[in-house]
């Protein structure tokens, strides 16, 4: 019996992960995976129905299921003197997470506070609104905030030419508007740390996928006023801070030494990366790390000069930086070897 109970948690396990995929045929999928029947499937579908874990939509063939919302709401918080993130964490987001594994706790309350500090100091604007949505599978936890937009601040600050150079600068890290009070890793270290996450600002939309690992960036014709970071994390993660700061730091005290910049970002629109200023772009600030790898995931091509401005003239300046490129195709490695193999 205690064979058959696991299984059956399995399966339903199964379901729950994969049914906002397949919400009209999750019990094909299901019964294809563990090798049963349709309708033993269903009987787990039901199942978890009963237990409003999932809520059916629709009759007979047209039939689909989602999960159901534990929790959901939504709060604003007036931004004023004495407003600090500790407050709503411990008082609306603790409780509404709830009984949750110590290690998600503490990425929520890394990711949490570190975004809605951003929005205290940041934003200049007058509220804050959060809204929480917890399913039996995951949370998901938005900030939105009514001020100037985070990428027109970082455009406007460093003097960039659109607000997509501003998201490029924010993947590689270590990048503030205030470097007195903030070290620029919040927003970095929290973009890995949840299974998704996401900042729509103005007329761009960024996105990290932590499965995937990778970013990528939409524009779109009409501006969203202020900014809005959504996160989302399984609520069973195995995943833990320690091992994202890992990844990225070396020492006892964690020192921000590795960065991963996805190569793609520097490009805009139809333009192709061939040039020394376009790779100049890239590089700005990568100086500060100690290891750079440069993701050159969906970039069909590079030009010479581009590769020769990186893996040779840069790395000739900064020997102490360390440049590893991943992903490359054939195209993309020839020009980089070339780089390499040139001698001046």
């Amino acid at each position: 019996m205690t064979n058959v109970r696991l299984r059956g948690e399995a399966i339903r396990r199964f379901i729950i992960e994969n049914v906002e995929k397949h919400p009209s045929d999750i019990a094909k999928i299901t019964a294809a995976k563990f090798a049963v029947t349709r309708q033993a499937i269903n009987k787990h579908v039901q199942k978890l129905v009963s237990e409003k874990a999932l809520v059916q939509e629709g009759k007979t063939r047209r039939q689909s299921y989602a999960l159901t919302p534990l929790l959901s709401w939504e709060k604003e918080y007036p931004i004023v003197k004495g407003l600090t993130e500790d407050r709503p964490w411990s008082q609306d987001i603790v409780p509404s997470l709830g009984s949750i594994p110590e290690n998600v706790k503490s990425i929520w309350h890394y990711g949490f506070t570190e975004m809605f500090n951003n929005a205290i100091d940041h934003s200049e604007g007058t509220e804050i609104t959060v809204e929480f949505e917890k399913t039996a599978y995951a949370t998901t936890i938005s900030i939105f905030d009514d001020g100037v937009g985070i990428f027109k601040k970082i455009q406007r600050a460093a003097g960039l030419l659109n607000e997509r150079h501003a998201v490029l600068e924010l993947a590689k890290g270590k990048f503030t508007t205030d470097p007195k009070n903030h070290s620029g890793e919040g927003i970095f270290f929290t973009s890995r740390m949840f299974d998704d996450f996401q900042i729509l600002s103005g007329s761009v939309y960024f996105s990290h996928k932590f499965a995937k690992s990778e970013d990528w960036i939409l524009e779109q014709p009409k501006e969203t006023e202020g900014t809005m970071v959504t996160m989302t994390l399984n609520n069973h993660t195995s995943r833990t801070t320690k091992k994202v700061f890992d990844t990225y730091s070396e020492g006892e005290d964690y020192g921000f030494t590795k960065t991963i910049v996805p190569v793609k970002l520097t490009e805009y629109g139809d333009d192709n990366l061939v040039s020394r200023s376009q790779a100049k772009r890239l590089l700005v600030r990568i100086d500060r790390f100690k290891t750079v790898v440069l993701d050159f995931s969906g970039v069909a091509s590079i030009g010479q000069a581009f590769a020769d401005e990186i893996f040779r003239v840069f790395a000739s300046q900064h020997p102490e930086v360390e440049i590893i490129d991943i992903k490359a195709n054939a195209d993309v490695k020839r020009m980089i070897t070339r780089a390499l193999t040139h001698e001046g």
